[in-house]
């Protein structure tokens, strides 16, 4: 992993080790990898944990890690809009370069995942957080697969992920098909009931109608006989 930004043997050192740490280690629901470019900007994918409102998503975001690292905090910022942080903004949270004094140099980079994820799940407002519903959330969640499907690092850095999100993507899109199918299933199920219903009714009337003519008719023909008769009688 070469650097095109200075960066002391210190820096170096520690985010290698907290790099093999996490491919030994994971984080749950959290993958991160840095730039093969520069070591200084990782960035990570967030899956939605489940029985929360981000179950379903995948959120991508990155954190950029000052020169003088671990004795300075990185900054972070979430990518991929998720309806609890803002979009390529700087977040305040204790864990990132807001808050020095908070900082402790011990941290490594899978605790400052595992902080942002905690956060995320979360109510606590801070610079950088908006406030949405629950429903919100989970409808950003529902988009999160085509917009990071969209964003090249995510496919170079996370082809893994970007598969997943792939497949997850087409498997709603064949359900989401598979319903409108049923949908329109029903509905021409439904009008051929209500046309056969209505064709029913039709017929109804219209023996209704026939009978009533058959039978004034059939007065009407007794009533000429009967005056007919009443003629000649008189005569």
């Amino acid at each position: 992993m070469s650097n095109s930004k200075k960066i002391n043997n210190t820096a170096l050192n520690r985010l290698r080790q907290d790099y093999l740490r996490l491919k030994r280690d994971p984080v749950p629901y959290i993958v991160a990898e840095p730039l093969p470019s520069n070591i200084l900007e990782w960035h990570y994918i967030v899956r939605g944990p489940e029985a929360s409102p981000y179950e379903g998503g995948f959120y991508h975001g990155k954190l950029k890690f000052p020169p003088e690292f671990p004795f300075r905090a990185p900054s972070i910022y979430m990518i991929t809009p998720n309806g609890r942080f803002k979009t390529n903004t700087r977040l305040c949270l204790s864990i990132s370069d807001f808050h020095p004094d908070t900082w402790n140099p011990a941290w490594s980079v899978g605790t400052i995942l595992t902080g942002l994820l905690s956060f995320m799940l979360e109510k606590s407002p801070t610079l950088g957080s908006i406030e949405t519903s629950d429903a919100e959330k989970r409808r950003l969640a529902l988009r999160s697969l085509e917009f990071n499907m969209k964003d090249k690092l995510v496919t170079e850095l996370f082809p893994e992920v970007y598969e997943e999100m792939k497949t997850t993507h087409e498997t709603r899109l064949k359900t989401l098909e598979s319903s409108g199918i049923q949908a329109k299933i029903l509905c021409s199920t439904s009008g051929s009931i209500s046309g056969g219903s209505q064709g029913s009714s039709s017929n109804y009337h219209n023996a209704i109608a026939t009978a009533a003519v058959v039978i004034g008719f059939a007065i009407f023909a007794y009533s000429v006989k009967y005056v007919l008769k009443t003629m000649a009688y008189e005569e």
